[in-house]
């Protein structure tokens, strides 16, 4: 019905980006501001183009991780509270995955120390750097973070988070989101229920399905048959 599944990609490396240019439909990316989304979305979609394809061809979906709340203070305390939350040991290992190293060993009440090179995701590794460096986080904190999350956030009202939402989309750093809830059922209750009214209102959202198929959902072509001429 389809054509073919959508076929979905991630990974932010050199050779991730050139194979999402070349075979993806989806790309479900991890970028935690809006920057680093336009960068990547001009660099692949630019990549499509050389390679005869069309830029709606690729649709950016990265990951954003939305707490709701009745005020921005509200919610940060929402956020806050996850946070603590997260077991030192538990995150600790997350850490230690993230940037290929074992950091059972470090100060917990110390900066992040320098890490070496190491085979383990590059494009992953370098966030959680630029984590702890931009927000001058403990490696306890930034254990935490990660065993939670630590990716793009949208923490706020329904209106806020909306403003934030449509930026992205404006300003080119995303087609979409790949919208993940801090707990069930209560956190995509309140997205489906506040936020995305909003985001009806400003028209940028849908208020029917286009189609009967994931493919016409996402305003993805369907592909000819290559096997009949």
């Amino acid at each position: 019905v389809q054509g073919w599944p959508v076929i979905v990609q991630a990974g932010a490396s050199e050779a991730g980006r050139q194979l999402a240019a070349e075979t993806a439909e989806v790309i479900f990316a991890a970028h935690a501001d809006l920057a680093a989304g336009q960068r990547f979305f001009a660099d692949v979609k630019g990549r499509a183009e050389k390679l005869g394809r069309s830029r709606d061809d690729i649709k950016i979906l990265p990951g954003a991780f939305v707490v709701v709340g009745d005020s921005i203070e509200d919610a940060q305390a929402r956020r806050a509270k996850l946070d603590s939350l997260v077991y030192y040991e538990s995150g600790i290992a997350s850490l230690s995955i993230a940037i290929g190293h074992d950091a059972s060993g470090f100060d917990p009440d110390a900066p992040l120390p320098e890490i070496p090179e190491t085979n383990a995701s590059k494009s992953g590794r370098e966030r959680v750097i630029e984590l702890a460096r931009q927000e001058s986080l403990t490696v306890r904190q930034l254990a935490q973070r990660l065993g939670g999350y630590s990716g793009l956030a949208f923490v706020g009202t329904p209106e806020t988070i909306a403003d934030e939402m449509e930026e992205w989309l404006v300003a080119e750093g995303s087609d979409g989101f790949n919208i993940m809830f801090p707990y069930l059922p209560a956190g995509l209750d309140d997205f489906a229920e506040k936020v995305v009214p909003e985001l009806q209102r400003r028209g940028i959202f849908r208020r029917q399905y286009e189609g009967s198929t994931l493919r016409e959902n996402l305003g993805l072509k369907r592909p000819p048959n290559r096997f009949f001429k």
